[in-house]
């Protein structure tokens, strides 16, 4: 979108974990406001009218009518978590959010090249999106520690990691997959 710009390609003005989306991880996206192929967006424009915020949550009118039943449904990317998220930026300060969204890219990196056996992109993106950081770390150091005990082939690596994000996010009730919308009849 023309005029549309942001630093932060990793969080979307309304909350979106940019950096851990698979269509950003492919390049087939720049991220919000991240220059080419931005698509049109009614909450960028809304930005562009109220001083360019950078995060919704720095609006006078955050959380405004645009968010309402904002997180049904997902699409590249799960929508769960954008208020936390956004409320989450507002707490703890930008450049701490923005540390912890590093890290987790980070880690997404990691277990896309370790632990990947050519189906988990998508399971590993919203799993890291919807798992809190220390819970990540727990999972991936206790993965590295099975693994390496067996010396686990590919196939058995990512069984094992899957495993354990199942057995943590079914403790937490989350469902590890993305939300689609019903398609129209």
């Amino acid at each position: 979108m023309k005029d549309f710009k942001r630093d932060n390609l990793l969080l979307s003005l309304c909350g979106l974990n940019c950096g851990l989306c698979p269509m950003r991880l492919g390049d087939h996206c720049p991220g919000c406001g991240g220059g080419e192929g931005n698509q049109s967006c009614r909450i960028a424009k809304c930005s562009l009218s109220h001083d360019k915020v950078e995060y919704c949550c720095e609006c006078g009118s955050y959380p405004c009518g645009k968010y309402e039943g904002i997180d049904e449904f997902d699409s590249f990317i799960t929508h769960r978590n954008r208020r936390k998220d956004l409320q989450k930026l507002k707490q703890a300060g930008v450049d701490l959010y923005v540390a912890e969204q590093e890290e987790k890219v980070r880690i997404l990196r990691f277990l896309l090249e370790n632990y990947n056996d050519g189906r988990r992109k998508n399971f590993f993106c919203v799993a890291v999106n919807l798992l809190e950081l220390q819970d990540i770390r727990r999972i991936v150091e206790q993965a590295e520690a099975e693994t390496k005990q067996d010396g686990s082939e590919l196939k058995e690596k990512a069984a094992c990691i899957v495993r354990l994000f199942r057995e943590t996010a079914d403790g937490q009730n989350i469902e590890l997959k993305l939300r689609k919308k019903p398609g129209k009849k």
